[in-house]
């Protein structure tokens, strides 16, 4: 199978199952008119994070990994009207993007938005007591993937649900004696969820309009 096949079946998934949405369109049409980088989830993606978030009953989530908010505004619109999603972003141009797509998706209301590294922002919410997050997305700087789930585990009560994108990594995962520090970050994050007792994971690889790669999800016991 190649990856156009890959992408028709992505399509087709969509055309078969979503209603149109302008709103998430034009998302994505000013991500690529700002000059973003083209590393947003998918729309089916984007739909099982929103269904997710649903499932779980998530009234309070948390992205570590905004870029201009597309899958934000996914989990953002599978929130009940009293719900809200933090979301960290590094990159100040990438804020202001995504800032202006949640006006244009109506979301803003449930959106918090925090900018600047995101250790730095998860050490702010420890010292908040923001937690517990019924749902925590990570899909950031692949190396930090072990510092990002040890935050998640602070930040998490039994029940929270925990995904982190990126790593299957085209099969690289496999290749433990490599340099390549997103291969390095993905492998860290199955190290972590299967050396911790209280979480219980598991992966699911994935193919599309992204190429293959995948996701590791796990439950806070």
């Amino acid at each position: 199978m190649s990856r156009k096949t890959w992408a028709a079946v992505d399509d087709y998934i969509v055309e078969a199952l979503f209603e149109a949405d302008p709103a998430l369109d034009a998302v994505l049409a000013a991500n690529r008119d700002q000059g973003l980088p083209p590393i947003d989830v998918s729309p089916a993606q984007g739909k099982l994070l929103s269904l997710l978030t649903r499932i779980q009953g998530a009234k309070k989530v948390l992205e570590i990994g905004t870029l201009g908010g597309y899958s934000t505004i996914w989990m953002a619109r599978a929130l009940p009207m009293d719900g809200k999603i933090v979301t960290l972003e590094l990159d100040p141009h990438h804020a202001k993007v995504a800032r202006s797509n949640f006006e244009r998706a109506g979301v803003s209301e449930r959106v918090e938005l925090r900018v600047g590294p995101a250790l730095e922002s998860l050490a702010a919410l420890g010292a908040e007591s923001a937690g517990p997050f019924d749902l925590i997305f990570i899909d950031a700087d692949k190396p930090n993937n072990p510092n990002y789930l040890s935050w998640a585990m602070r930040l998490s009560r039994p029940g929270t649900v925990i995904i982190c994108d990126n790593v299957i990594r085209d099969g690289a995962v496999l290749d433990g004696g490599g340099h390549d520090v997103n291969v390095v970050g993905a492998r860290a994050a199955f190290s972590f969820i299967g050396g911790d007792k209280r979480l219980d994971g598991t992966a699911i690889q994935t193919v599309g309009a992204k190429g293959y790669d995948g996701f590791a999800i796990a439950i806070v016991s």
